[in-house]
């Protein structure tokens, strides 16, 4: 529950201008890690935080391997299909065995 919380505590457009803060401006610094040391406090936001989102970005645009959000939401998605399937043929498997052993416990028709 924790973890629901911190993902939704910086908006869409917060992280958004974050992100285009380093990149804009990442020129003015020796590297990237310092651009976004120091716009991270600006921003009010950790430094591995900033740090994701820059990389989830270029993931993104295909500047960096990695799988994109779009593909993030779909195997979320599909892990919670497959997790749906197996609850259902768990569920499959023991009505499956109660009647099979009710059919076992039921006299012969002769």
């Amino acid at each position: 529950m924790g973890k629901d919380n911190r993902a939704n505590r910086y908006s869409p457009e917060t992280r958004a201008r974050a992100v285009r803060m380093v990149f804009d401006n990442q020129g003015n610094y020796e590297s990237q890690a310092a651009a976004i040391k120091a716009i991270a406090p600006k921003i009010g936001c950790g430094r591995d935080t900033l740090r994701r989102w820059v990389q989830q970005e270029e993931a993104d645009t295909g500047q960096r391997d990695g799988v994109t959000s779009e593909e993030r939401a779909r195997i979320k998605e599909l892990e919670c299909e497959v997790r749906e399937l197996r609850q259902a043929n768990e569920i499959l498997k023991k009505a499956s065995a109660y009647f099979a052993q009710a059919e076992l416990d039921r006299p012969l028709k002769r």
